[in-house]
């Protein structure tokens, strides 16, 4: 019995390391799959109106006061159902929890009903089709190509998820409305807002960089390679700033940078980096995306914050972003110290920073001020997103 004894653990030894988890990473990825769901179950338990198939709230709790201000001109009011953009987190959220190992078939479901709910946003009537900040049925609103990026990103996502065709052409559809806000101003790019050319921000040229570069890598049609570089490369050689090294957050059409310094910007084009030197080969994209991580990194650790934080959170679903870099730079390179950095952040926010319904502060801080207010509903989904990321990387992490 002892022999037998003996020789299963050294099975289960030679296991653990031809796979290189530990035990203790293998604990650490259920710790964060069990925050992930939590959160997740959260949401819909909180968020889901009533009534509203595959739709959500903005804010929670919430008395339909707030003013939004993440639009063009003045405030929005919360309306009776959440804007595209906060929605758009509990998409991409799904998607990650289905690449948890024995997950897929259970959200899958959940993949369901948001589809079904995205798609009361798209604008169909407007040529070409596209999806606007609010669902058709209620009014008419604008429509932004940054927005129209993520829709992009979570369609792919889900095709790689599920390998629906649907998908993978809808993502197809979504990049033919943003390729109509190109023009050549300032050398090329999308403005934000279909109809303003006032400025080309990166978010929408880095959301729609992505986009291109994911069609790609599901598609193999070339078109959307040649699209991908010539997004990226604009947005390369536009936006980065020559002082701090990483992405500003839009140019003027005088050719003026406005350097103020969202992470996700960044975020997004060490992300495309990556993936573009996986596609292509070129190291040159390998080094720009290592290049902007460390100055990112270098940037947002040394921006005033609060002590208790490594980095500087300006907000939580940007920072998500970064993280979605610097995730993809760690499975190419295996430098885990930009991951560790928003890691030991985000569990701060989660074990000190949750109000009494579970949600956490938009500063990832335990303000009393903020621990009082109803919380938004994009701050809440990238937790879930993250600790999901998390889990899995845990179970490949060296």
């Amino acid at each position: 019995m002892k022999s037998r004894i003996l020789v299963l653990g050294l099975a289960a030894l030679i296991v653990a390391g031809c796979t290189h988890i530990s035990f203790a990473q293998q604990k650490q990825s259920a710790i964060y799959q069990q925050r992930a769901e939590a959160m997740y179950a959260n949401i819909w338990k909180r968020y889901r109106v009533p009534g509203q198939v595959g739709l959500f709230s903005e804010n929670y709790p919430s008395n339909k006061k707030d003013t939004l201000n993440y639009f063009q001109g003045e405030g929005v009011k919360e309306k009776e159902v959440s804007f595209l953009w906060p929605f758009s987190g509990v998409f991409s959220a799904t998607n990650v929890l289905m690449k948890i190992p024995g997950l897929k078939v259970k959200y899958k479901t959940f993949q369901d009903s948001l589809v079904i709910g995205i798609e009361q946003y798209c604008d169909t009537v407007r040529k070409p089709a596209g999806y606007q900040a609010y669902p058709v049925k209620f009014e008419k609103s604008d429509r932004y190509y940054d927005d129209n990026g993520l829709v992009g990103i979570d369609y792919m996502e889900s095709y790689f998820n599920t390998k629906n065709p649907l998908y993978l052409q809808r993502a197809k559809d979504v990049f033919k409305f943003i390729l109509s806000g190109w023009n050549n101003d300032v050398g090329g790019g999308v403005t934000w807002l279909e109809g303003h050319k006032d400025q080309k921000p990166a978010c929408t040229n880095g959301m729609a960089t992505l986009t291109a570069l994911k069609i790609y890598e599901g598609g193999k049609d070339k078109f959307y390679l040649e699209q991908g570089k010539r997004f990226y490369n604009w947005m390369y050689h536009t936006l980065r700033d020559s002082v701090t090294g990483i992405i500003v957050n839009d140019v003027k059409l005088d050719g003026k940078q406005n350097r103020t310094f969202w992470t996700y910007n960044t975020g997004s084009l060490i992300e495309a980096g990556v993936i573009l030197y996986q596609l292509t080969g070129e190291k040159v994209y390998l080094k720009q995306a290592q290049q902007l991580a460390a100055d990112s990194y270098n940037y947002y650790v040394g921006v005033p914050h609060d002590t208790k934080l490594v980095m500087h959170i300006d907000l939580p679903w940007f920072v998500t972003v970064l993280f979605r870099g610097y995730e993809a730079l760690y499975k190419v390179d295996g430098n885990y110290k930009y991951l560790a950095a928003i890691e030991h952040d985000l569990n701060y926010a989660w074990q000190t920073s949750k109000d009494k319904y579970g949600l956490t502060t938009h500063s990832w801080l335990p303000r009393n001020n903020e621990l009082s207010k109803p919380k938004w509903l994009l701050d809440e989904a990238c937790i879930a997103e993250l600790y999901a990321r998390l889990s899995v990387i845990k179970r490949i992490k060296k």
